[in-house]
């Protein structure tokens, strides 16, 4: 089990960038893929980004594709997700997901762990 902590949420502009952090309990960070997922007042938790276990390997929404990076710091058990050219349609909780020995997924069922999310609010 591992216990997972947003951080750096928060209000911005549209266009502007923001940077999320969520880290991990734990010496076995670097078993588990890990993912970010958003979830806008209303609708359903979507998918946003994953990484494999070592950052090598990324996925993306389409949504958030050449606008958002996913990467990971194993020696501090963190992963991060940078968020630049940010819409209001990017307001939402995001939330931060691990998946023991997977290799990063969009599928929400794969995670078994998720941190408490974190709030950004992008105004127009």
């Amino acid at each position: 089990q591992v216990q997972l902590v947003e951080s750096g949420g928060g209000l911005v502009q549209a266009g502007g960038s923001m940077s999320l952090s969520c880290t991990a309990s734990g010496r076995t960070f670097s078993s588990y893929a890990m993912g970010w997922f958003r979830q806008a007042p209303g609708k359903e938790r979507e998918f946003v980004a994953a990484t494999d276990w070592s950052g090598g390997n990324v996925y993306y929404a389409d949504s958030v594709k050449g606008r958002f990076t996913i990467t990971r710091d194993n020696a501090k058990n963190t992963v991060f997700l940078q968020m630049n050219n940010l819409k209001p349609e990017d307001t939402a909780v995001y939330y931060c997901a691990a998946d023991l020995w997977g290799t990063g997924t969009a599928l929400l069922k794969s995670y078994k762990n998720w941190g408490q999310g974190t709030q950004v609010t992008v105004s127009s």
